[in-house]
């Protein structure tokens, strides 16, 4: 492992939750401002993958930051998909095009993406470690890392098979306990393996939490955002080096940022409050879906996050007459839950391992049989 050289910032930009146009396209006069906000506030490391906003976000990258900005002035962040690889071949020609849609010579951070046991017999297989090795061996690249979605029991032999510079893992107040995010992050830990942390606020799960955890949090702080919460709960850890968020608004931003101008660590009362929300979280029946989307897109139509996402507000705030609305009127009928064919496609691409088919079927029964 080498240590890194470079001072990414503390909060991390991931390029996955651009506002969007209509058309599905990336607003990008809304997100230039965003960038440009946070690039003026200390924000330095941008963090994009191949598919993230179907390669747009790259594209975007590209034709925006690496263009305006000086590219020694920030850390620009990608990923390679081995799942998209069909021959090793696959992954110089996918790399290639990553520097191209980035317009940039290099990548300071090239993660392997979203690994897991089965993904990680396909990295053995085609020697991808040894390729993004070769990058930074060649310049092209800086520091070599993956992200990590998978049980903590096959993490320590990842580790200690190849040497890493970081490690990414989907860390929150929630999945500490839930995913056990607490033994991988302590993995890292005896590794000595600095952590970047994704998905903080869990998809925006814990920015738009149950009335009954936002309680809580009003209770305690009145005017701090329930984001806010979970963004501290992470910076905190020792161990943690860039905590990404997956900033969709200018609102966003500014609240992110003002968490670390300066960041002050969680106090005891404030975990004992996180304890409580917790508990109060874990009282209601939700579908623990992100929206990363990496679930899309459905070989039936269905509009896996876009369902779940419906089903959610219904469990978390009890109002029953919008949610159907919204279901009935105004998702597509191709894209309802009672599309789905069980096909199985979905659950092999899912971070979190959720049974999607069978919460499918939950979440249209719940929502059809409201009055």
């Amino acid at each position: 492992m080498e240590k890194i050289a470079a001072t990414p910032s503390l909060l991390g930009f991931g390029c996955m939750r651009f506002p969007k146009l209509p058309n599905g396209k990336i607003d990008r006069p809304a997100s230039q401002k965003m960038l440009d906000y946070a690039y003026a506030h200390g924000v330095n490391y941008f963090d994009t993958a191949y598919m993230y906003h179907d390669g747009e976000s790259e594209e975007f990258l590209g034709d925006y930051l690496t263009q305006k900005y000086p590219r020694e002035s920030f850390y620009l962040a990608s990923k390679l998909p081995v799942w998209y690889c069909k021959t090793p071949d696959d992954m110089e020609r996918i790399f290639n095009e990553q520097l191209s849609r980035c317009k940039t010579d290099y990548f300071d951070f090239y993660l392997l993406h979203s690994v897991d046991q089965e993904k990680w017999t396909q990295i053995e297989e085609f020697a991808a470690y040894d390729f993004i090795r070769r990058k930074k061996e060649e310049g092209k690249v800086k520091y070599i890392g993956f992200s990590y979605h998978d049980d903590p029991k096959y993490l320590t032999n990842m580790v200690e098979t190849h040497q890493w510079d970081f490690v990414q893992l989907q860390v929150n107040y929630l999945d500490w306990e839930m995913q056990r995010a607490r033994d991988s992050y302590q993995i890292l830990c005896d590794h000595h393996i600095p952590c970047w942390v994704m998905e903080p606020v869990r998809g925006g799960y814990l920015a738009t939490l149950p009335d009954v955890a936002e309680d809580v949090f009003k209770k305690y702080e009145p005017d701090a955002s329930a984001a806010s919460w979970a963004v501290k709960w992470v910076a905190s850890l020792e161990n943690v080096k860039v905590v990404l968020s997956g900033m969709s608004s200018m609102e966003q931003v500014m609240d992110n940022i003002a968490q670390f101008d300066p960041f002050v660590p969680m106090t005891e009362s404030q975990y004992r409050v996180i304890d409580e929300v917790v508990e109060a979280i874990h009282s209601v029946k939700t579908v623990p879906c992100t929206g990363c989307r990496y679930c899309m897109p459905c070989p039936a139509g269905v509009d896996i996050p876009e369902v779940f996402k419906i089903y959610n507000t219904l469990q978390q705030r009890k109002r029953s007459s919008p949610t159907k609305l919204i279901y009935t009127k105004f998702l597509d009928p191709a894209k309802r839950a009672d599309n789905c064919v069980r096909c199985g496609k979905c659950l092999e691409h899912c971070p979190q391992h959720i049974q999607i088919p069978d919460r499918l079927e939950e979440a249209d029964t719940a929502i059809n049989a409201l009055p």
